[in-house]
């Protein structure tokens, strides 16, 4: 079974607090995405491989470390997913972006894809499938899926806020993916979105509400 990995920090706390505002404006909602993005790539990123080298600082010589092992996909499922992109690219500047465009039905709750653009070595890569919301698993599932039906073998999950429903479709359909998280929250209500939630993060973040 993946593991979830919860950032239950004071900085978090106090960050998501002004997300859930709704009085909270596009700009500063897009910085503050932004940012807990940045921590959410640090947490993610504790097991990537390092190699040694040797540098020289202005006093000595001394020992360096880079990441070594597979590069990096960032994914994010669009369109909320694309908030979470410039906050990776800050700290992984090289990692190639995909995008997978996914709607959820308003009858039936869920997801219908209507694009996906992925690097060609996206299978040699470590892939980083974002989104600010985990709320029924759904778009999560079905991008993951895809992913893996392209050849994708190493895979994990970001997500600004997940409710437990969410959480818990994911691991049952893909046990082998790790999801981070930022905040877990309490529920979903009978509209599918997460208590207390934020809103629709995608039109808090492009203003088109």
């Amino acid at each position: 079974m993946g593991k979830v990995t919860i950032l239950d920090h004071p900085v978090i706390k106090h960050k998501i607090s002004i997300l859930r505002d709704k009085n909270t404006g596009s700009n500063e909602f897009r910085s503050i995405i932004k940012e807990i993005t940045i921590l959410l790539a640090y947490e993610a990123s504790k097991d990537f491989t390092l190699e040694e080298y040797d540098i020289e600082t202005p006093i000595c010589k001394t020992t360096g470390y880079r990441l070594s092992g597979k590069k990096l996909g960032i994914i994010p499922i669009l369109r909320a997913g694309l908030g979470m992109v410039d906050g990776l690219i800050e700290v992984f500047p090289a990692a190639r972006v995909g995008h997978i465009g996914m709607y959820r039905d308003e009858k039936t709750m869920k997801p219908i894809e209507y694009y996906l653009k992925i690097p060609k070595d996206s299978n040699k890569r470590d892939m980083l499938v974002i989104d600010p919301m985990l709320a029924t698993g759904g778009s999560a599932c079905d991008a993951i899926q895809r992913l893996k039906e392209k050849g994708c073998t190493s895979l994990k999950l970001l997500n600004i806020i997940a409710a437990p429903e969410g959480i818990k479709k994911v691991q049952e359909e893909h046990p082998d993916v790790d999801i981070y998280i930022a905040q877990l929250d309490e529920k979903l209500n009978d509209d599918c979105y997460i208590v207390p939630g934020l809103g629709d993060a995608g039109d808090r973040l492009f203003g088109t509400k």
